[in-house]
């Protein structure tokens, strides 16, 4: 099974710990809207409070290309405080894990 489709499993399935486990040690995860960056562990707590709330919802998601190296998805995304977005993440891979994720994201009308 490829990176996007667990990606997607864990995230479906609101697995805190499956969804951590696709991060390899050393990743870090940036946010391009804000240029916040997270490590491994400052992530996956952030990630336990998102998964643990049923209004932080995906929408959709589609994987747009992926291969050894990296892996490129679209999602649309429904939050707690009811906005909406579109975002683009690219996730570089190592070893089958994802050591480099990166967010863009457009606010939905």
């Amino acid at each position: 099974m490829n990176v996007y489709d667990k990606l997607h499993r864990v995230m479906e399935d609101r697995n805190v710990e499956g969804y951590v486990g696709l991060l390899h040690e050393n990743a870090e995860i940036i946010f391009h809207k804000s240029g916040s960056r997270f490590d491994k562990s400052e992530w996956a707590s952030m990630v336990a409070g998102m998964m643990g709330n049923p209004k932080f919802v995906s929408d959709s998601s589609r994987c747009v290309y992926e291969n050894d190296e990296i892996l490129v998805a679209h999602n649309f995304m429904s939050y707690p405080d009811d906005t909406k977005e579109a975002v683009m993440l690219v996730c570089m891979l190592k070893d089958g894990q994802i050591i480099r994720m990166e967010t863009g994201a457009t606010p939905l009308g």
